[in-house]
């Protein structure tokens, strides 16, 4: 439950206030120290525990939450740190064990503060938690590397996410309470559906005793070089590309000035630094970020300079083929990720012979892709647990 600074503009913003009432909770500071990690704490074997802590409010329907601090894999190979939260459902554990759905959020930001976790009501900010708890599974939600911990957030880098998402199933099955089998599904939106390609990409080789059934993914950040040239130039895309170049810029070493105009540079990492989980955050953002709306705020291209080229081609999603069955869901009113887009992704998924279910949302908008689809979403992920024969929309 995440808005895209497209989606709601400035001017919108009073509107959108309004309409949202129901989330003024998540307006709180976070408790941004709760994820200090001593170092000699970090190194272990991906996905083991380093601490737990109950959830404020619990799950919906009564069920117990935690956050968690887990060990993952970082982008050099080294042992870091990540954050996230397990949500349980009621009632016992049947035979076999519980499956689970990882869940894969969208952009919340780039800066530690900005972690899902941190937010006074986590669990609202998954839409359709209740309903996973409701059918039984365990729910694991990853914050993703940098985001809850002190360091930089790798914004888009699909691999990083995949294994964060991967540890937080092996983190939810060292709980003893969880009850959780080897089953699972992938499930994200935005960022978190490039989040959940990457992890069927990579599932077999970096978790090989996990069994993954399906991946989802609404709205999902694919062909980075199309979605940043539609972007880049348009008022809430300037947002968004502020913060994958400022993540980008501190991984890679090179100065900001090398692509930042000197004149917006403060309001560009003002903007950068930003988190995006609630209309206060909107509005916050919207305003600083009003110098790089005014005219040009990039010395170059990046989606024909170096290094943001291959950055952008190295973390678009395909090289390696998805195994499982895929669903995809696509809103046609979305101006973040073009439909035209995830069409093509899909339909070069087919040619590698995945089957792929695509479900087109007539009018709805990026923000609201992973509302609108995840009931169908559900549904499918319970055929694919039921082990029924998966939908295809190849050839159609």
């Amino acid at each position: 439950m995440y808005f895209s600074p497209r989606s709601f503009p400035f001017r919108h913003v009073i509107y959108v206030t309004g309409l949202l009432a129901l989330l003024a909770t998540l307006t709180a500071k976070p408790a941004a120290a709760l994820y200090d990690v001593k170092p000699e704490e970090i190194p272990g074997k991906p996905g083991t525990v380093i601490r737990v802590w109950p959830l404020e409010g619990g799950g919906p329907g009564g069920g117990e939450a935690f956050r968690i601090l887990y060990r993952s894999t970082g982008l050099r190979g080294e042992p870091i740190a990540v954050s996230g939260a397990v949500f349980l459902p009621n009632g016992p554990v049947p035979a076999g064990g519980r499956e689970t759905i990882a869940y894969a959020h969208p952009t919340s930001g780039v800066m530690p503060p900005c972690a899902p976790s941190l937010r006074p009501d986590t669990a609202g900010l998954i839409w359709g938690l209740g309903e996973m708890l409701q059918a039984g599974y365990v729910v694991a939600a990853t914050d993703y590397p940098g985001l809850g911990t002190d360091t930089m957030h790798p914004y888009l880098y699909g691999v990083s996410e995949a294994r964060s998402v991967l540890d937080s199933v092996r983190a939810a099955r060292s709980l003893e309470r969880a009850g959780a089998s080897d089953r699972f599904v992938v499930w994200g939106h935005s960022q978190g559906g490039q989040a959940a390609l990457f992890t069927g990409q990579i599932a077999g080789s970096y978790a090989p005793e996990l069994k993954l059934m399906g991946v989802a993914a609404a709205a999902p950040a694919t062909y980075l070089l199309e979605l940043f040239k539609n972007d880049y130039h348009d008022e809430g895309g300037k947002i968004l590309t502020a913060m994958a170049l400022l993540s980008w810029a501190r991984i890679k070493d090179v100065p900001l000035k090398n692509v930042v105009e000197p004149n917006v540079m403060e309001p560009f990492i003002e903007t950068a630094e930003q988190c995006l989980e609630s209309p206060e955050q909107i509005i916050t953002l919207n305003k600083d970020a009003q110098p790089l709306e005014a005219g040009k705020f990039l010395k170059v291209d990046p989606t024909v300079a170096e290094p943001w080229r291959s950055i952008m081609l190295d973390n678009t999603p395909g090289r390696q083929r998805i195994s499982v069955p895929v669903f995809l869901a696509q809103g046609t009113a979305d101006t973040t990720v073009e439909p035209s887009v995830t069409r093509q992704y899909g339909a070069e998924l087919c040619k590698q012979g995945t089957r792929v279910h695509f479900v087109e949302m007539p009018g709805v908008t990026h923000t609201f892709a992973a509302k609108e689809s995840v009931s169908a979403a559900l549904q499918w992920m319970e055929e694919r647990f039921r082990g029924a024969p998966a939908p295809t929309s190849c050839g159609g």
